[in-house]
This record gives C-alpha cells, sequence and structure tokens, in this order.
C-alpha cells in the first residue's frame, strides 16, 4: 500500500512522473527537483526495473516503506554522483507504488495535469505504445493520452530500431511529446548536471512549467564560450 490518502486533496492536481528502467535517473531527479521548485505538486511512480537502475547508478535502495527518506537522499545527488543540489520540500510529493493499479492515476477521474516518463525505457515506450498497462507506470501514461492530457516521453536509448522508432511515432500520433534525452551544448555547459539541467529543462518546457535550468538562446552567436569563459 502506497504512504498517504487516496482521496486527492481539495484543489491538488499533480503531474505524475513515471521514472522506467533506462539508464538515466539523473534526469528524472532534475525534473522533480524542477517540479517542486516550481511549486508543483507530484505524484511520483518508479517502476521495478527503475530501481535496480537507481541502484547501480546511485547506491541507493528505493523502498516503497521508506520511500521519502530514499527520495531525498537521490534528490540531493548531482549527476557526477556527489552531494548537489540543495533538496526541496518533499511535502507535495505522493508516491504509488508500480504494481498498484488502483492507485489514484490509474483512473481518468483522478485530477492531474499530465505526466512526464524520465527517463523512458524502450520497453516502457512500446508498453504505452500498445497501451498494454503492465504496471501503473504505463496505465498512468494510457490514462494520459485518452484524457487529452500533456504526456512527455524523455526516450533514453541509442541506436534506436525500427520498431522502436515506429513506436514513437505512434506516441506522437497519439499527442504525445517525444522528447530525446539528447542535450544541447550551446547553454555553455560546464560540469555534468549542466547536460542534464538542460534535458529536464527541455522536459518542463514541454509541460509548460517555469524554470532555470538552462541558459537560453537569445540569438546571439558565442555566448556559450562566454559562459564557460572564467578567465
Amino acid at each position: 500500500m502506497s504512504e498517504g490518502t487516496r482521496s486527492p486533496a481539495a484543489g491538488r492536481r499533480p503531474w505524475v512522473v513515471g521514472v522506467s528502467g533506462a539508464s538515466g535517473t539523473p534526469y528524472a531527479a532534475a525534473v522533480l527537483r524542477g517540479l517542486l521548485a516550481a511549486g508543483e505538486d507530484v505524484d511520483l511512480v518508479v517502476s521495478r526495473a527503475a530501481r535496480l537502475t537507481l541502484r547501480d547508478e546511485t547506491g541507493i535502495s528505493f523502498r516503497d516503506g521508506h520511500w521519502s527518506a530514499d527520495l531525498a537522499r537521490w534528490l540531493a545527488l548531482g549527476a557526477d554522483g556527489r552531494p548537489g543540489p540543495a533538496v526541496p520540500e518533499l511535502a507535495r510529493v505522493r508516491y504509488w507504488s508500480a504494481g498498484d493499479l488502483a492507485a489514484g492515476p490509474s483512473s481518468g477521474s483522478y485530477p492531474v495535469r499530465g505526466m512526464v516518463i524520465v527517463p523512458a525505457s524502450t520497453a516502457s515506450v512500446a508498453g504505452v505504445a500498445l497501451g498494454l498497462s503492465k504496471d501503473l507506470l504505463q496505465r498512468a501514461a494510457s490514462v494520459t493520452l485518452k484524457e487529452r492530457r500533456p504526456l512527455v516521453v524523455v526516450v533514453r536509448e541509442t541506436p534506436l530500431n525500427g520498431v522502436t522508432l515506429r513506436q514513437l511515432v505512434a506516441l506522437d500520433d497519439a499527442g504525445a511529446v517525444v522528447l530525446p534525452a539528447s542535450p544541447a551544448f550551446y547553454a555553455g555547459a560546464v560540469v555534468l548536471q549542466d547536460l542534464v539541467d538542460f534535458v529536464a529543462g527541455r522536459a518542463l518546457d514541454a509541460l509548460g512549467v517555469p524554470h532555470g535550468l538552462y541558459r537560453r538562446w537569445s540569438g546571439e552567436l558565442g555566448g556559450a564560450a562566454r559562459a564557460v569563459d572564467h578567465s
């Protein structure tokens, strides 16, 4: 059973954040920090495979019964695995177990703003494109599409084969935003976290959530070089 009550708080309309098993847990952490910094409510779903990836990439074991403490440890890590960004207040986060198909986000009547899958594995892409609903992450994404709410899929895989490409096209046709985890360099990245924050920022852009995670293009050449020039 997930922590928290099953009845949504009055007026609460969260963003559902689904974390699948693809490599790239720092992307998920950056998106979560960005949403919370913007004062947004979050419903979090971490797949079984994502727990394995999280443990491999960070050493953190994500447990249903201790999710709040484990999430705090996760969000306190930078992309390089060292202590990094400040941990936001977690009171706005509600956690749902991936196996809980009776959870709030499994129903279209549960009020949410939309959903982001970050990172999105090819398995999660396939499950959502085919409407399999094998776990809460896939079910919540299917509900998001059928209710015509924003769905952002931050796919993290390379190279992509024809099957996955066709499934991504199917998601695009269904109204999802397909957003590959492809960092850009015009923002003047200095450290690894800057590259992660660029992708997270683009995901938040697609959701319409304000943030300051990266330097935006201003139409002036040479900005990236000046941004990294500390002499």
